[in-house]
């Protein structure tokens, strides 16, 4: 047991085997927020390292980091309450580019439903 993991450097902790091997990485930002709230920026309910949570269209949403990535070759995973048929996706926006900064991300809507009230995603990579 230990209370606090601290990195030796600016940067984040390796996690390793005894033979010095890497075995994983740390969350890099995580979101909890609600899509179908009125307005631009959406509420989050709960997050880290992530600063707003910004309204582009219908499903389409960008996650502001307050911390950037390293690089653009994060990846990222989500969720979202599902919707009248049961399906659940959130993925890439294709009509923008994923950087460093913020990603954006586009959820499912079916049969002209509203935009969910839950979405999650989570980030993983070099910060």
């Amino acid at each position: 047991q230990v209370a606090t993991i601290k990195s030796a450097s600016s940067a984040a902790p390796v996690f390793q085997n005894s033979s010095g091997t890497e075995k994983g990485l740390l969350v890099g930002a995580y979101v909890n927020f609600d899509g179908s709230a009125g307005g631009t920026n959406k509420p989050i309910n709960d997050s880290f390292n992530v600063s707003s949570v910004t309204d582009n269209a219908s499903a389409k949403f960008t996650v502001n980091f307050t911390n950037s990535f390293a690089n653009a070759n994060y990846t990222m995973a989500g969720c979202h309450n599902a919707m009248s048929d049961g399906v659940s996706i959130v993925a890439q926006d294709g009509s923008n580019t994923t950087n460093a900064s913020q990603f954006s991300l586009i959820t499912t809507v079916y049969n002209g439903g509203a935009n969910p009230s839950i979405v999650r995603a989570l980030f993983i990579g070099d910060m």
